[in-house]
């Protein structure tokens, strides 16, 4: 069983303030997995005032330095790679596969893409006779979420070591290895005392004090919408620049020239992908009217397909994150059931065969109305809707009905008609084709949250302008 019992504070790992813990539990075994140290107020300050005194020195490095730091985080990273996946199969039931692959690797693309921004990133340029001047926010506090726990604290943490920040991060509780083994690689990576400080524990003993404490300059926060409204209130007082990339509701629209079979197999996969815990996965797929056969026939036998088990086995999808979420999802299926759609795949309870562990069916619905719960409401499970359009006015008027707007997918064979459809669809976040790009823009609009991660976009967040007028 793993012990985490110490926080990285101002370059070292100390005692937390309080002799409190809280157990990690293995989704999928349902066993306690490890026991973790949990933070408090007294913790917040004592990381906020390391970063603080951090910052002056830190902020006055050169760009080469600060590639030469990232480069370095990079190649610690390479190797304690595998600790990374095996971390993560443990604390959240990512199948090995997933955890070892795409889990692992969108921390390593978003290094290698930010330490290429870094190299040529313009923080000043002269407009008229003034100098304007991009300069480092300050202390960064950074909360991230268990469901991509690598890629979130990377996008987070990077950009604010490129740009000259120095950071406090709170990961979830229900990943904390992986921010854990993080903290040691950017300790061996050689980051500067006082640069990079965590702080393991809850919203309420470390998220609080630290988006409301005064000598924290930036809050940024991915996470559910009813978190981030909370953390926003709290920021308010102290007027602190707030960031948040929050929860979704994404339509994918398969145009009628689209393989049909092909890409509704992608959707369904799409979706099921991490057990269904993605903010961006478009869980609303939109269909023709006329090929609603076509479309039930190639959704059921990829869900079907879709296999669930042991994350440490060769399985598509493990178990969701723990209890709470598992009742959650079971919950919202039944109420897509209650409210009339038709089921066509999965459904409440565990898969066959599966008796322990946090195992939801691969489920589908069909016939769903854009105003039944299971299509407004982020269920954050192996959960698709289909619903279905006559024209492409419909559809995109349906793609937008939604409090939320993270992401959005668009597939067809006419390029220039699903460019068309991709610039209707209010969110922040739009692949064609399955597009990805880690030099693109992501982030949301409307409840989605604000501000922008990935690529040089990132770097603004952590980035004040400076204007100094009569500079030529």
């Amino acid at each position: 069983m793993r012990e985490y019992l110490k926080f990285y504070i101002g370059g070292e790992w100390v005692d937390p303030a309080e002799a409190a813990t809280f157990d990690v539990v293995n989704p999928a075994t349902e066993e306690v997995a490890g026991r973790v140290s949990a933070g408090s107020a007294a913790d917040v300050d004592r990381a906020v005032a390391a970063a603080k005194a951090a910052f002056p020195s830190y902020s006055a490095t050169s760009r080469e330095e600060r590639v030469e730091l990232l480069q370095s985080i990079s190649d610690v990273y390479q190797k304690r790679s595998a600790d990374l996946g095996a971390a993560l199969t443990e604390e959240i039931g990512a199948p090995a596969a997933l955890a070892n692959g795409f889990q692992v690797g969108l921390g390593a693309g978003h290094l290698a893409t930010a330490i290429e921004n870094l190299k040529t990133y313009s923080f000043e340029q002269v407009r008229g006779g003034s100098l304007v001047v991009q300069e480092p926010i300050g202390v960064a506090g950074l909360i991230t979420p268990w469901n991509w726990p690598i890629n979130q604290i990377v996008v987070k943490v990077v950009p604010a070591l490129a740009t000259g920040c120095t950071v406090v991060l709170k990961p979830s509780e229900n990943s904390p290895f992986t921010a854990q083994i993080l903290a040691e690689i950017f300790e061996a990576a050689g980051v500067p005392a006082g640069v990079f400080n965590l702080v393991q524990g809850d919203g309420l003993g470390v998220g609080v004090p630290l988006s409301s404490h005064p000598d924290v300059d930036l809050i940024s926060f991915t996470g559910s919408t009813r978190a981030g409204i909370e953390i926003a209130r709290n920021a308010a007082a102290t007027v602190k620049r707030v960031t948040q990339e929050l929860g979704g509701k994404n339509p994918n629209i398969i145009l009628d020239d689209a393989d049909l079979a092909e890409n509704v197999a992608k959707g369904v996969a799409g979706v099921m992908l991490n057990s269904g815990q993605t903010c961006s996965a478009a869980t609303r797929m939109l269909v023709p009217a006329g090929r609603l056969d076509e479309v039930i026939e190639a959704a059921r036998a990829a869900a079907e397909a879709t296999t669930v088990g042991d994350p440490t086995t060769e399985v598509a999808i493990g178990p969701v994150v723990s209890g709470a979420q598992f009742d959650k999802i079971q919950a919202l299926i039944q109420k897509g059931i209650d409210e009339g759609a038709t089921l066509i795949a999965g459904g409440v309870g565990r898969p066959e065969g599966l008796t322990r562990g946090f195992y939801v069916r691969p489920t589908v619905f069909v016939n769903v109305r854009n105003d039944q719960t299971i299509a407004r409401e982020e269920i954050f499970g192996p959960v698709l809707t289909i619903l279905s359009y006559d024209s492409l006015d419909e559809a995109v008027e349906i793609a937008n009905d939604t409090e939320y707007g993270l992401a959005g997918a668009v597939a067809g064979a006419d390029l220039e008609q699903a460019r068309a459809v991709a610039r209707r669809i209010r969110a922040g976040w739009v692949t064609i084709n399955d597009g990805f790009d880690f030099d693109a823009p992501f982030g949301g609009i409307k409840k989605s949250g604000n501000g922008r991660e990935w690529g040089e976009f990132g770097f603004h967040e952590y980035l004040e302008t400076k204007g100094i007028l009569g500079y030529q």
